[in-house]
């Protein structure tokens, strides 16, 4: 007897738009940063990225999808999304405001669609690693068609 295939919302919104990604499961008990499943999975960190979420200081939310090895620049990334400053959601409210609990949050298919940004140096790179919408769980897809999944725009938000 097969094991049933677990779709995650993230992967049922990809086939829904008939966009291609492959994915892999992952043992994790409890959340790992980005670097570990990297290096769990073998996948260079370069192709890997991470979902943060914000809030601005009107109260709205913003999504940003960062290579795993740098940090958010927030005086960029508020200017790209046309707020004063952004602070990192509070991790008691992520899953309350996108659906998704940390170390499965992905920019697909949140609870809202929120402003999305990707980080810019993605939109050179054939492929990238994101989380798959739980633990344990990592999709691989164009940044393009991440991009037009979760509605975003490229821009520069990184430190420097």
């Amino acid at each position: 007897m097969s094991k049933k295939e677990v779709k995650t919302n993230a992967m049922r919104i990809l086939d829904r738009q008939k966009i291609p990604y492959e994915y892999e499961e992952y043992e994790c008990e409890d959340f790992t940063d980005g670097i570990q499943v990297a290096d769990q999975l073998g996948y260079d960190h370069a192709l890997v990225y991470k979902t943060l979420v914000t809030t601005g200081k009107s109260g709205q939310h913003y999504v940003f999808v960062i290579p795993i090895e740098e940090e958010i620049d927030f005086k960029k990334a508020a200017r790209v999304v046309g707020e004063k400053s952004l602070e990192l959601l509070h991790l008691k409210s992520l899953t309350q405001v996108t659906g998704y609990v940390r170390g499965g949050c992905t920019a697909i298919g949140m609870k809202k669609q929120y402003p999305t940004v990707i980080h810019e140096a993605a939109c050179g790179l054939e492929y990238i690693h994101v989380s798959g919408g739980k633990l344990g769980m990592q999709l691989k897809l164009s940044p393009d068609d991440l991009r037009r999944a979760a509605n975003a725009q490229y821009a520069d938000v990184i430190h420097i």
